[in-house]
């Protein structure tokens, strides 16, 4: 069998410091005990911090106890959900065919073929990053980890038997799963997991939740036919964003004839039916009661972090709520312990956890052999949804903004007043600039609507070079792009500043 395919093969590097195990005859012989920084997780921010410590020199270990090599963002999240939810964009504009004087016929979709593409995807993906794990920079172990001490972990190997690893410093990087609210009959709802690999669309479906997978599953059901009503907590939609923005979203969603209720109190699930093969959800929204019926209930509803079995006390390492408490250096409470990614937050996206995962290898190789620590930059905070339309934020939002005590100056533009979106038949949102009223350096930006998760790129540029609205504004765009959007709340916020400095 292929090594990338067998989830019970372990690779050991020859050439590396220390290691721990090598294959003999099928049997597992101790070699050495110490690596200088364990990795408790192979996911994104676990290969991370395992790829730059092995950079910087030191002998390196990660433990993945997982069934299959990649992590969550590979296996379950990121890259499966966007593969679907490129198939669902592609019919949504065939349904939409006639608006551009097109005659599609009748169309249709095999929604076999739409899973089987996402599996073919994401297996070539995952082999992708088990290459990298047994490439021979560091080395891998099959095997569920617990502390034993601060400086050591009982390993439960995936071909049987146990071990104990022992490190100088390490990371824990074990992710996240599916939170289960204390929600009678929360169990009977599909999650997820199991919705990236339904071949089939139910006629109706039930979102439990207002954040990022929620409504990416709400818009892939949506473009599909499904009938699709979202239950939100709080107030709003994607709780932590500028109403605004969240209002615009859910505004999109109403006009593509979903419903999305605020405010809610989710009292009982349960299965309807003799053959229980449809679902009622009970909830309250601040008034009265109300009974929903779907054909599926999506508990949609957060995650928790992945740290319950690894028995952290034994390690010293504290809490941050559910959470692991880190530092600037992601740091924990035990200082030669540090963690990375959705164990630890604060921001649950893929390219913080590589930020995590790469500025914990380096710290700790920095409190082994000398130098200078180094620190996360929360400042950019980028974040996106890939609905449709799009949602796209960075820096502060403007709430944040007005409860720092700058003096701030916002502007928004319109999609319905922008040529290339026009054009598109892509009209809804709008975006939106935060600036510093004294001199006009952007402190944040938001947009809903087309392309947004990319277009939001130019105000991350922007920011991470401390633009301000002004140079912005000069910067030449070609038209008619989408990009160029920007520049009309830039020159909004410029014009206003520079009539300011006149009074």
């Amino acid at each position: 069998m292929h090594p990338f395919r067998n989830p019970d093969f372990v690779i050991t590097n020859p050439h590396s410091v220390s290691h721990l195990f090598k294959k003999i005859g099928g049997e597992q012989s101790e070699l050495m005990k110490e690596y200088d920084f364990a990795v408790i997780g192979g996911g994104s921010g676990g290969y991370a911090a395992a790829r730059t410590a092995s950079s910087l020199g030191l002998s390196v270990v990660v433990i993945e106890g997982g069934s299959e090599l990649g992590g969550l963002c590979i296996l379950k999240g990121c890259m499966p959900s966007k593969t679907l939810i490129e198939s669902a964009n592609r019919f949504r504009t065939l349904r939409h065919a006639s608006d551009f004087g097109l005659i599609a016929g009748t169309i249709g979709y095999n929604a076999d073929k739409i899973i089987e593409r996402k599996k073919r995807l994401v297996d070539e993906f995952a082999e992708y990053r088990a290459g990298q794990l047994v490439g021979g920079a560091f080395d891998l172990i099959r095997a569920r980890a617990e502390f034993l001490d601060p400086h050591s972990l009982r390993v439960e190997l995936s071909d049987g038997g146990e071990e104990t690893v022992r490190f100088r410093s390490g990371c824990i990087a074990t992710g996240s799963v599916i939170n289960y609210p204390s929600v009678p009959g929360i169990a009977h709802c599909m999650t997820s997991d199991g919705l990236l690999n339904m071949n089939r669309i139910p006629a109706s479906a039930i979102v439990l939740g207002g954040g990022p997978v929620a409504l990416e599953m709400a818009h892939y059901l949506e473009a599909l036919g499904a009938r699709v009503t979202i239950l939100q907590r709080n107030s709003q939609l994607l709780t932590g964003s500028d109403r605004d923005v969240a209002e615009a979203l859910a505004k999109s969603f109403r006009k593509r004839g979903m419903g999305v209720i605020c405010g809610t109190k989710l009292l009982r699930i349960e299965k309807e039916g003799k053959e229980g093969n449809s679902m009622s959800v009970c909830f309250e929204d601040g008034t009265a009661e109300h009974r929903l019926e779907a054909e599926v209930v999506l508990n949609a509803l957060g995650r928790r972090p992945n740290i319950d079995a690894l028995k952290l006390e034994r390690a010293g390492v504290g809490m941050d709520g559910r959470a692991i408490l880190t530092d600037s250096e992601q740091r924990t409470t035990s200082p030669h312990l540090f963690a990375a990614g959705d164990c630890c937050g604060p921001y649950e996206v893929v390219h913080i956890a590589i930020l995590q995962g790469e500025t914990a290898a380096k710290n700790a190789a920095a409190s082994l052999n000398g130098g200078r620590p180094v620190r996360m930059d929360y400042h950019l905070k980028l974040f996106a949804c890939f609905t449709e339309p799009q949602m796209a934020v960075c820096g502060m939002t403007e709430e944040e903004a007005l409860g720092s005590g700058l003096q701030i100056i916002t502007a928004a533009y319109p999609f319905a007043d922008h040529g290339k979106s026009i054009v598109l038949g892509e009209t809804d949102g709008f975006v939106k600039l935060i600036a510093d009223a004294s001199d006009g350096r952007i402190l944040g930006g938001a947009v809903v609507g087309p392309e947004g998760s990319e277009i939001i790129h130019e105000i991350v540029v922007a920011m991470a070079f401390n633009a301000t609205v002004g140079q912005l504004a000069l910067i030449p765009h070609y038209h008619p792009t989408l990009s160029e959007i920007w520049t009309y709340p830039a020159e909004e916020i410029a014009n206003k500043i520079h009539s300011n400095s006149k009074i």
